[in-house]
């Protein structure tokens, strides 16, 4: 988890809204295993490990579903500590009749499946580092079928799946964004992140500290489309954790260079990137 630790800067935390919060937590603690840290009427904060949220639902008044050919949330993705834990939940994945697509992408083993709302979810492993691949500063992945052969080989089934591992991370965030140019300016000009591979013209990847990705960004949605509404089932913000005040404060003078939009809530830096997907900076 060398990616998600101080000093790197990285994906500490995700808020997504929900139609109905009691259905989601029924699906967030009973088929994913991970506990409610705090609750109101309207939101909860989640946790694995009992003392940090790295996931949060927030159920707005006159919620609609979720907008199709808008920005926002493409996925959010869970990073599993081990293999194993891989394993373990797919075959749970399977006996609770849950429904998941899959894929190897030479960096990572992924998973992937929709919350009660239609919010995409990858759960996912690394393969260790010194496995990836790299070509001009542009590490190799690809959308290739899970072996799930080997994979259920390392499986442990006298200690199944029954709760999300205490050590999952926030792995990295999946955008859909209107545009790439201004995007990637906003990310890397303002936020400092380094483009890690360019999936033709449609996608781009960028990360911290040479990691495959904390970022993804495609116009898959089509060029140009709009934000969701703001009651609209999906991305609320993600939150970049920045090793101390200053580096963050260098972002935001970085982001005010380039006309980005800076506010200051409950001491805390929110900007908004070129398609309205909302970042909070903290520390």
């Amino acid at each position: 988890m060398i990616f998600h630790t101080k000093p790197t800067t990285f994906v500490g935390h995700v808020k997504i809204r929900v139609q109905n919060l009691n259905r989601s937590l029924q699906f967030y603690k009973d088929i994913l295993g991970i506990d409610i840290l705090e609750q109101t009427a309207s939101a909860a904060k989640l946790t694995t490990d009992g003392n940090t949220s790295f996931l949060s639902l927030e159920q707005p008044e006159n919620v609609i579903p979720k907008q199709e050919r808008t920005t926002g949330l493409y996925h959010f993705a869970i990073l599993l500590p081990e293999q194993k834990d891989l394993a373990n939940i797919v075959v749970h994945l399977v006996q609770n009749g849950v429904r998941f697509g899959s894929s190897d992408h030479l960096v990572s083993e992924a998973l992937y499946l929709n919350d009660p709302d239609g919010n995409q979810i990858e759960i996912y492993r690394d393969r260790v580092p010194s496995e990836w691949k790299w070509s001009d500063n542009e590490v190799d992945m690809a959308v290739d079928p899970l072996d799930f052969d080997t994979l259920l080989k390392h499986a442990t089934p006298d200690q199944p799946w029954d709760r999300m591992p205490k050590d999952s991370v926030m792995g990295h965030v999946h955008l859909h964004v209107s545009e790439l140019i201004k995007t990637e300016e906003f990310y890397v000009k303002g936020l400092g992140m380094e483009v890690v591979n360019r999936f033709g013209d449609q996608a781009l990847f960028l990360s911290y500290g040479k990691y495959h990705h904390h970022l993804g960004v495609n116009t898959w949605n089509g060029v140009g489309i709009p934000a969701p509404a703001e009651n609209s089932v999906g991305l609320e913000s993600f939150t970049l954790l920045f090793d101390n005040d200053e580096v963050r404060k260098q972002a935001v003078m970085n982001l005010e260079k380039i006309g980005a939009k800076i506010l200051e809530e409950e001491n805390q830096y929110v900007t908004v990137d070129p398609s309205g997907n909302r970042i909070v900076l903290a520390v």
